[in-house]
């Protein structure tokens, strides 16, 4: 075995302080007090809470939704399939866009999101495809499987609020290559341009 095997590592001696640094540091802070009482106090230790804070949050939306009253949009067909049209949007437009006519240009995937959470970036994401003139764009909602017994909550949701915007002229679930059911293609009004 090597010397360097057998060697202890050096630890650094404890700090002292010598009785003249001492002697200044008593003369600097002045008499000292010991306080009444017994000896010191333990610090308490909050303990975190074992549930977490999402769950509170995921389950508080559920009830939310669950007592939510606001009747299903008459126009948006629910089901397997979702189709919405505007007035003045020709059934030849929609056929066409179901069946990927249109190319899209943009597209945001909110499944596995919380409601409050797609429904803001689901905004933020029309206003930049709008800023930016697209006029086709794919919206992945999800197919609702893990929902459980409420059913796919967002893709209703997502067909409503994309149902109630003015820039949505339309919209269909998508190919199945592009998600099926669990997709939209959404064709958008173009920006006017000029005066």
């Amino acid at each position: 075995m090597s010397k360097s095997g057998n060697k202890r590592r050096h630890r650094p001696a404890p700090h002292t302080i010598s009785d003249d640094d001492a002697a200044i540091f008593r003369n600097a802070v002045g008499p000292v007090e010991t306080l009444p009482g017994s000896s010191r106090r333990k610090r308490e230790q909050v303990m975190p809470s074992t549930r977490p804070l999402m769950l509170e949050a995921d389950e508080a939306q559920v009830v939310a939704e669950l007592l939510d009253d606001t009747p299903p949009d008459p126009d948006v067909e629910t089901g397997d399939d979702l189709v919405h049209r505007q007035d003045g949007i020709q059934h030849g437009v929609i056929r066409r866009l179901r069946r990927g006519h249109y190319k899209c240009q943009a597209e945001i995937d909110l499944h596995g999101m919380v409601v409050d959470v797609a429904r803001h970036c689901l905004g933020v994401f029309l206003h930049e495809a709008l800023e930016n003139g697209y006029s086709c764009v794919r919206v992945v909602h999800g197919k609702g499987l893990r929902s459980g017994h409420r059913g796919p909550v967002l893709k209703n949701k997502v067909a409503g609020w994309l149902a109630r915007r003015r820039e949505v002229l339309a919209y269909v679930s998508a190919r199945p290559v592009d998600g099926g059911t669990g997709a939209l293609y959404v064709l958008l009004k173009r920006p006017k341009t000029g005066p």
